[in-house]
């Protein structure tokens, strides 16, 4: 709230009326943090990464029907499409190149639960693995 709409909770009751505070809260944006948490149901739909999945794949059936409606007229086989670029699935660079022995997976994994934890304990957890 203090971001979106410049207001602070000892605000609320002084300069801020309680009702205006309630509607305030009933229209709060559904990518604010407090949305989130009232409606956690809706709150993977507030992503833009959810819309970016859904365009690229309406993009990508819009294509293919596209290229199959042209090869009718042909009557080619139609091309394979080349799907929108998802930069979300890239994936990552493998380290190594042979597989890794379990005495060693057990170690590796153990190391970077422990690199995890101690992240949290810091304070600089972010989330990404």
């Amino acid at each position: 709230m203090i971001t979106s709409a410049g207001i602070e909770l000892s605000d609320v009751g002084g300069s801020l009326s309680w009702g205006a505070f309630a509607s305030l809260i009933r229209k709060l944006p559904t990518d604010s943090a407090t949305f989130k948490e009232l409606h956690p149901e809706f709150a993977e739909w507030s992503s833009t990464l959810k819309t970016n999945i859904i365009l690229a794949d309406i993009y990508d059936v819009l294509s293919q029907i596209n290229a199959n409606l042209c090869a009718v007229g042909s009557r080619k086989q139609p091309h394979r499409i080349k799907p929108y670029p998802r930069e979300w699935t890239k994936k990552q660079d493998k380290i190594g190149k042979d597989a890794l022995p379990a005495s060693e997976l057990e170690t590796w994994i153990m190391d970077k639960w422990e690199e995890a934890r101690r992240r949290h304990e810091d304070g600089k957890f972010d989330g990404t693995g």
